[in-house]
């Protein structure tokens, strides 16, 4: 297998080939490097100091037994771990909080599907591993949260951080598996993100619909409502972005009347490729910088899990992984001309 590039940042490159991982550090920013025969280009370093680090992780479906499974189809192929061996999501997520406790991070910010189906047991296990983190913990909830009207995690959050505020939006429809943004929770984002002092980012478990088909049953948020968060972000130019989870891919999307934001993706924990995202808050921007869950537990199961879907003609690490692109880019001043 040939070596892919995981992870660009101002200052590190991660390759992986399988099951190895091949860190280079102390690089300059903005540069071209061949590694081990993998060419690789750095993100260049927003102007200013480095002012806080956070992470963010979605989609880490505490209580899955059944990795690959879409409702009742037997198509797949479905993993699943020996009985008596320790369960995947345990594996991936103690991986994700190992390494995101290792920046240090401001806050972290989980953006929902915290279990696989709302039970009791599976909310315990969520806090029992991301409660390390203690108050530095920031919770909105998913879809599959909420499949029986469970209220843990419901409602809106504003965290203010140095260089960023940080607005969370509960996206969730109780019952269903669709998305949805209220009248009020659009006011709430418009009036935060005018009276900010400092860039905005607004985080979600659902995607925003960005083109194509108006389905108002869209996978994600419905277009109506996508198009008012829209509208927000076109005319408070403090907005860069949203960043949801949900779709367990990394994604990035554009809208011509917000020029400069972005409509972001990050893919999930529990499987392939296993991210979890760092921001790095500069005085003059912020970079996304994405990062495969590299423990050797975690790589041995996301690597099983690049076929998932097959059976369904999807090419899960093209639609997954994407392009560094994708997975790894400036968030500038949307005044800075080639911002986001």
């Amino acid at each position: 297998m040939a070596a892919e590039v995981s992870t660009v940042a101002d200052d590190l490159v991660v390759a992986h080939e399988g099951t190895i991982t091949r860190t280079y550090i102390d690089l300059a920013p903005g540069t071209t490097y061949t590694l081990d025969g993998v060419e690789a280009t750095t993100l260049p370093r927003p102007p200013g100091e480095l002012l806080c680090r956070f992470a963010t992780v979605n989609d880490v479906h505490f209580g899955e037994e059944e990795c690959g499974r879409i409702d009742d189809h037997p198509m797949g192929p479905i993993l699943r771990v020996p009985p008596g061996t320790r369960p995947y999501p345990e594996v991936m997520n103690a991986g994700a909080i190992a390494e995101i406790s290792s920046i240090d991070p401001a806050v972290v910010v989980v953006k929902g599907d915290l279990t696989a189906a709302g039970r009791p047991e599976e909310f315990a296990a969520f806090r029992g591993a991301y409660g390390v983190f203690g108050d530095r913990l920031h919770v909105v909830r998913g879809n599959h949260d909420a499949y029986e009207g469970q209220d843990e995690y419901a409602g809106d959050h504003l965290v203010d951080l140095p260089g960023v505020r940080l607005l969370l939006l509960d996206t969730t429809i109780p019952y269903q598996t669709t998305g949805r943004i209220t009248g009020d929770q659009i006011e709430w984002v418009d009036t935060h993100a005018a009276e900010s002092d400092r860039p905005v980012l607004v985080l979600g478990h659902h995607q925003n619909w960005v083109s194509g088909n108006r389905d108002p049953g869209y996978f994600g948020i419905n277009p109506h409502d996508s198009e008012a968060l829209i509208a927000v972000v076109a005319r408070r130019r403090q907005v860069l972005g949203y960043f949801a989870g949900h779709t367990h891919r990394n994604r990035v999307r554009t809208r011509p009347e917000a020029p400069g934001a972005v409509f972001a993706e990050v893919g999930c924990v529990k499987d392939f490729p296993g991210s979890w995202a760092e921001y790095r808050v500069f005085e003059g921007g912020i970079l996304q910088v994405h990062h495969r869950i590299s423990t050797p537990e975690a790589l041995a199961w996301s690597e099983q899990c690049r076929h998932l879907y097959r059976d369904f003609g999807v090419d899960y690490v093209a639609y997954a992984q994407a392009s560094v692109a994708d997975r790894c880019f400036p968030l500038l001043p949307r005044d800075t001309e080639g911002a986001g």
